[in-house]
């Protein structure tokens, strides 16, 4: 398959648009083309190893959930370990490619995956992520009314003069009088401007309604997840379930305040990865994350909120093997997709 098609696919099965402002998603290194893809390997994180044993298999792009290159490269060079992996992935035409959050906040994405593991619930994003083309043009809509056509033919003539604002107009009646309603989508910048222009005029000013668009929430996508169970269980069980889900001997645990491992746990918020900004403030029994600050742990405690800790990409890397099935359907089995057997989390308990 060719790689630019194969990108397409990609994104149509979770749009790089539900990823993090902060993030640096797509595609990160690029083969000179054309470029066929015939195997796609999949990781968590690609180290050096990792590497390795992609171009034993002969990959030709490397899906990994993690973005190798997240701060700026000032230099290639062999000095850092990073650098390298540039460096072997363009010698050896291995593409490299990063959904990271994006796979975390799209439906059937990470987190969703790790909500499996909880038992039989009603989940919905912490964090709902916002359709990302809607509205068109404009961050406010500014409404007033007007009653004759020179003025009408006045605001559409300084309209046009203002850069990042569209205009539509209709008709309307009221008190039996025909009026002409203008709706004016502006930018933040541009609603400076236009609100200079009405204050002009007060029979303008007076009758202006401005109002803050807001992009619509799209359903079941976003960060994080919040789990209601269909019956509670004891926090003791809950451990073994998450235990057993992410293949996991060990996790770590902080009790809440007052809590013991008998004590039922019902609601449960989680995020893959890393969790401390999403899963702040949120009431649950539970909070489930890879990692988290030692003083969030602390104020989640402190609010009678138990804590499970399973190690960063502890909490991601078995969605990869269900992500190998969902686009060995996507793509209809075009191409060989294969998991990485050696990308593992750098901890572990000794």
């Amino acid at each position: 398959m060719d790689l630019k098609v194969l990108l397409s696919s990609l994104n149509d099965f979770a749009s790089l648009s539900l990823a993090e402002s902060w993030d640096n998603v797509g595609l990160l290194v690029e083969p000179s083309p054309p470029h066929t893809v015939h195997t796609l390997f999949l990781t968590n994180d690609l180290t050096e190893e990792v590497m390795e044993e992609a171009l034993q298999k002969k990959a030709d792009l490397i899906l990994s959930y993690h973005p190798p290159i997240f701060r700026p490269l000032k230099h290639i060079t062999w000095k850092t370990w990073k650098e390298r992996l540039v460096i072997q992935a363009l010698e050896n035409r291995v593409g490299i490619y990063s959904p990271h959050t994006a796979y975390d906040a799209a439906p059937q994405g990470v987190n969703s995956w790790l909500a499996k593991g909880l038992g039989v619930c009603t989940s919905r994003p912490i964090h709902p992520s916002k359709a990302p083309n809607y509205p068109t043009a404009g961050t406010h809509r500014v409404e007033f009314s007007v009653n004759c056509t020179e003025d009408l033919d006045k605001v559409i003539s300084a309209v046009k003069e203002m850069a990042d604002v569209s205009v539509t107009s209709f008709s309307t009646r009221t008190d039996d009088e025909e009026q002409t309603r203008i709706s004016l989508n502006c930018s933040q910048e541009a609603l400076i401007q236009v609100v200079a222009f009405l204050s002009q005029s007060r029979q303008f000013y007076q009758k202006t309604e401005i109002l803050s668009l807001e992009k619509p929430l799209l359903l079941h996508t976003g960060m994080g997840r919040l789990c209601t169970l269909d019956e509670s269980v004891s926090l003791a069980t809950m451990i073994e379930r998450i235990k057993r889900h992410l293949k996991l001997s060990h996790v770590r645990l902080a009790l809440g305040v007052g809590r013991t491992l008998e004590s039922p746990v019902k609601v449960v918020a989680l995020c893959a990865g890393s969790g401390s900004t999403v899963l702040q403030g949120v009431q649950a029994d539970l909070h489930l994350t890879g990692e988290m600050s030692h003083h969030d742990v602390l104020d989640a405690v402190s609010q009678g909120i138990n804590v499970i800790l399973c190690e960063h990409s502890n909490t991601e890397r078995g969605f990869l093997s269900d992500l190998r099935d969902m686009l060995g359907a996507h793509l209809e089995n075009k191409i060989n997709i294969i998991l990485s057997e050696t990308d593992r989390d750098p901890l572990h308990v000794v």
